[in-house]
């Protein structure tokens, strides 16, 4: 039986239901989540932490704020790409164990979305170190 125009319907979701600063507060929480459940994971880890020594570190390496920014945001491009394909292997997992073609497909296209992130951080940072050690 569906509701008559004038009930309103409850969204299958009813965190879609919430409206301003309720809604900005429970995001929030879940993307706090999102962190912890990245933080279990080793590859993410890892990236977290080298990303706590090259921010700092693009602060004295960047010579303007536009460098700095590209050195650290390189850092934290990783880490975003790192928990999409988490995401992507954890739904991938949830759906069953068993081997599928497109399952191989989408979990070897987030890895290959990783190998890019980290090829173009390291490839910003070498081209900064160069910078830096060929003009003092």
């Amino acid at each position: 039986m569906s509701p008559s125009p004038s009930e309103p319907t409850l969204p299958a979701n009813p965190q879609k239901a919430r409206t301003g600063i309720n809604r900005v507060w429970h995001a929030a929480g879940y993307s706090v989540e999102g962190l912890r459940a990245g933080w279990n994971e080793k590859a993410f880890r890892q990236e977290a932490i080298a990303a706590m020594v090259l921010i700092p570190a693009s602060l004295w390496l960047g010579q303007s704020w536009v460098e700095v920014a590209l050195l650290a945001g390189s850092v934290v491009i990783v880490m975003i790409v790192e928990l999409l394909n988490t995401g992507i292997e954890t739904a991938i997992d949830r759906i069953g164990p068993e081997w599928h073609d497109l399952s191989k497909r989408a979990k070897d296209m987030g890895s290959a979305a990783v190998l890019l992130a980290l090829l173009l951080c390291m490839g910003t940072w070498a081209a900064a170190i160069f910078q830096r050690i060929s003009h003092g």
